[in-house]
């Protein structure tokens, strides 16, 4: 008989809630008009739209006005640096080494297009000190995008001092804060942010739909043209079901947020403590600094992580070895490597990240469970 499952991998995904599920098929079913159309049928979808813009804007404590969908946190985050700069020529662009592959590659992608691009490596425990970033500005930096929370490590990095750094000297400030949003909270005068990106499907809504925060008179050119869609920023007939699951869930995720963060904070140092007990020589990614609460990194010496990952599948444990969006790369990750860690140690990490469902249960088996697959590992090693 299968072992029930248990997954741990919520910063790559996340279940969809049944009252998301419940809100999507009312647009799908009911108010499925395209939300353009002057009929009843599609101001019915558009009200499901603009219902869905004032929830997310409640949660990033914004104007409604200043929310424009998208099709998840990559396209936000693309959008935000290639639009920042599509009328800056030679615009310096400033990262940092941990930042997700979605805003790297955007990165290499402007510094292709001629605009000079810097990155700032963190200290050893993934954190990004806001002096650091201010030494990398110039006369020629004119947007610097910082994550809110590391999806490999779960580590909180200073934005609201780098925000302040930032924009006193008149640079447009970008978060991402696809992993964060939802966990935490995160509002983006609190954040000093000029363009924030979000995701539904990290915190329990569907997949396919995001949002970017642009506050007002942030240059930002259209991402896409045609009709008036998104205030004539982003034309294309609008994800109505998505969008309406995405404001269900961050409806959901704000009233639930303080009692979930300490109910999987629990979990999760109950989880380290009972690995670092287990099994010998394991490494804490992050150790030290803030993290979110639901995100435990380790590296496991003498051990390769796809090996201990595919044991505990096969124990029916998900888990994942970093970054979804790296998943089948042989690199090891490039947020361990930038934190200084060798390469052996940084091709045996496990990321667990923590979710709504599970339970203490689950986490003492993993406690049981790892051990001896580590040491069964290390022997055929």
């Amino acid at each position: 008989m299968k072992p029930e499952r248990i997954y741990l991998d919520h910063n790559a995904t996340t279940p969809v809630r049944p009252e998301v599920a419940e809100a999507m098929g009312r647009c799908l079913l009911e108010d499925f008009g395209n939300p353009s159309s002057l009929h009843g049928p599609g101001q019915a979808a558009r009200a499901a739209v603009e219902g869905a813009r004032r929830q997310v804007a409640q949660g990033l404590g914004c104007a409604p006005g200043e929310v424009f969908f998208t099709s998840g946190g990559t396209e936000a985050d693309n959008w935000a640096l290639q639009g920042c700069l599509a009328e800056r020529a030679g615009g310096g662009l400033v990262l940092t080494a941990i930042e997700h592959h979605a805003v790297l590659h955007a990165g290499q992608h402007l510094g292709a297009l001629g605009h000079p691009v810097r990155l700032v490596k963190p200290d050893g425990r993934g954190w990004v000190d806001p002096e650091a970033v201010a030494a990398a500005l110039d006369r020629r930096t004119a947007l610097v995008s910082v994550m809110h929370a590391n999806n490999e490590t779960g580590v909180l990095q200073p934005v609201a001092q780098i925000g302040r750094l930032v924009r006193g000297r008149g640079i447009v400030f970008h978060v991402d804060a696809v992993q964060g949003f939802g966990k935490v909270p995160v509002r983006v005068d609190e954040l000093e942010a000029d363009l924030v990106s979000i995701s539904a499907h990290k915190l329990n809504g569907p997949k396919g739909v995001g949002a970017l925060y642009a506050r007002r008179g942030t240059p930002l050119a259209p991402w896409t043209y045609g009709g008036g869609h998104e205030g004539s920023r982003r034309a294309g007939t609008e994800n109505t079901p998505g969008i309406a699951g995405f404001g269900r869930a961050v409806e959901l995720a704000l009233a639930e947020q303080e009692g979930a963060g300490v109910r999987l904070a629990q979990l999760r140092d109950c989880l380290e403590k009972g690995l670092l007990a287990g099994i010998e020589g394991l490494r804490v990614n992050g150790a030290g600094a803030p993290r979110l609460p639901n995100t435990l990194n380790v590296s496991v010496p003498g051990v390769q992580s796809e090996a201990l990952l595919l044991a505990l599948d096969l124990e029916g444990v998900a888990v994942s070895s970093g970054s979804a969006c790296s998943a089948g790369e042989e690199e090891p990750s490039h947020v361990l490597l930038a934190m200084g860690l060798e390469r052996r140690l940084a091709g045996g990490s496990l990321r667990f990240s923590l979710g709504w469902g599970n339970t203490p249960e689950e986490i003492e088996r993993v406690i049981d469970l790892m051990p001896p697959l580590v040491r069964r590992l290390r022997d055929l090693a």
